[in-house]
């Protein structure tokens, strides 16, 4: 923690995809709208407006659910591309203020405010200041939160959504933070807040008393990492970084013959989510959405994309996304010649935040893919593969176009 000088903000878009629909047409104003890939399919829910939220619906929720929840709300077609463009726009106010931002994901972002006082005021007054532009200049709320440290930051811009502003200082650790169970913090989600609580551990505080040794030996390092979590204990910096990693990482392979085979075109789908999945932990990433590319016949091209509520750099995560992407979008009526996996929103997997992020993953499938991986090191990308890849009488070109795409920016 960078000191106790409340020099961190933490900005979180309210409802940012439901919200820009809103703005956009008036008539959707003050109406439950939930945005999703697909209205009339097996889609997941992308996010929800406040109205919409009312009745239970929530972002990955399956569209039927949510419709089951509130049969009157309106189902809007996600239009990535405009919301990408309005994030990169909210960036360059928050520049205004600071040098030093780092975009989180497309709709949140951390800034250190520290040395602009003197042109910008503290970090209220700015917080302020960038609160009162957004809305008039996007028509947007936005909740705010301002710590000493990012993780404080993070978690005061949860508490007092919509349209909130709220400061944590560190005095109020034990005031404000650990009264709360330990599902409310953050990166601890349902697997890790059931094994606390199965040791009687159910608020922060009770886990920030816990010795570190008995949390080490049930968690290993990840018990460290509680620990600290729990006491506000933080040391990462804003990172302008993050910003000038590649925009995305991605593979494309065109088929040795159009197919509209369904099992082959998802071996294939798996292929190309165990590459980008080995690239990203090659290069020490993560990443937070996964698009599919497929090609049809007649030339044509259709994209898709899902954004994940955490960071992954695992092939399941990779291939489970594109899986349903596919089969939520692809026309069975017409065969496909090219088919291409991309991940983006990326990040460092040593990022204090992203670690948090990552408790939830499955260490048994974190432990097999690390041992995949030293396989391949040794022997080859094609010394291990899964039995599901091995499917006789189809193959894909010798030659595959790799396509990792620079630049910066969400």
């Amino acid at each position: 923690m960078s000191g106790d000088r409340l020099t961190i903000i933490h900005i979180d878009m309210d409802a940012f995809f439901a919200a820009i629909e809103q703005q956009a047409n008036p008539d959707l104003q003050g109406k439950p709208v939930i945005v999703c890939g697909d209205p009339d399919g097996r889609g997941v829910v992308a996010t929800a407006s406040y109205e919409a939220r009312m009745f239970g619906v929530r972002s990955a929720m399956p569209v039927r659910e949510a419709k089951r929840l509130c049969p009157q709300a309106v189902l809007v077609r996600g239009r990535h591309s405009l919301y990408g463009q309005v994030s990169n726009r909210l960036l360059e106010v928050y520049r205004k203020y600071t040098p030093t931002v780092e975009p989180f994901s497309i709709d949140e972002a951390f800034l250190d405010v520290a040395g602009c006082e003197r042109l910008h005021g503290d970090a209220h007054e700015i917080a302020q200041k960038i609160k009162t532009e957004v809305r008039e200049s996007f028509g947007l709320s936005c909740s705010v939160g301002i710590a000493p440290c990012k993780l404080l930051a993070k978690m005061a811009s949860d508490m007092n959504k919509p349209d909130g502003l709220t400061i944590i200082r560190s005095e109020d650790i034990a005031g404000v933070v650990w009264p709360l169970p330990v599902r409310k913090l953050y990166g601890v989600g349902e697997k890790t807040s059931q094994a606390l609580e199965s040791l009687g551990i159910r608020t922060v505080g009770a886990l920030a008393k816990i010795p570190v040794e008995l949390l080490t030996e049930k968690f290993g390092e990840t018990g460290r990492l509680l620990r600290n979590i729990a006491s506000g204990i933080d040391n990462s910096r804003v990172n302008p970084a993050i910003w000038e990693m590649p925009k995305s990482i991605g593979h494309e392979t065109t088929l040795t013959e159009d197919s509209g085979d369904e099992a082959f075109i998802l071996t294939c789908i798996l292929s190309l989510s165990q590459q980008v999945g080995r690239r990203l932990r090659q290069q020490e990433l993560v990443a937070r959405t996964v698009t599919l590319k497929l090609r049809y016949s007649d030339f044509t091209t259709l994209t898709r994309a899902n954004t994940f509520s955490f960071f992954t750099c695992l092939d399941e995560d990779i291939y489970r996304t594109a899986k349903g992407l596919f089969l939520c979008h692809w026309n069975q009526l017409r065969k496909i010649r090219l088919v291409g996996v991309t991940v983006s929103s990326l990040s460092s997997k040593h990022d204090f935040m992203r670690q948090l992020a990552l408790f939830e993953e499955d260490e048994k499938r974190r432990r097999v893919t690390a041992a995949m991986d030293k396989v391949r090191d040794r022997f080859g990308e094609n010394a291990i593969t899964r039995a599901s890849l091995i499917r006789p009488g189809k193959r894909l070109k010798k030659k595959e176009t790799e396509r990792t795409e620079g630049g910066c920016g969400i």
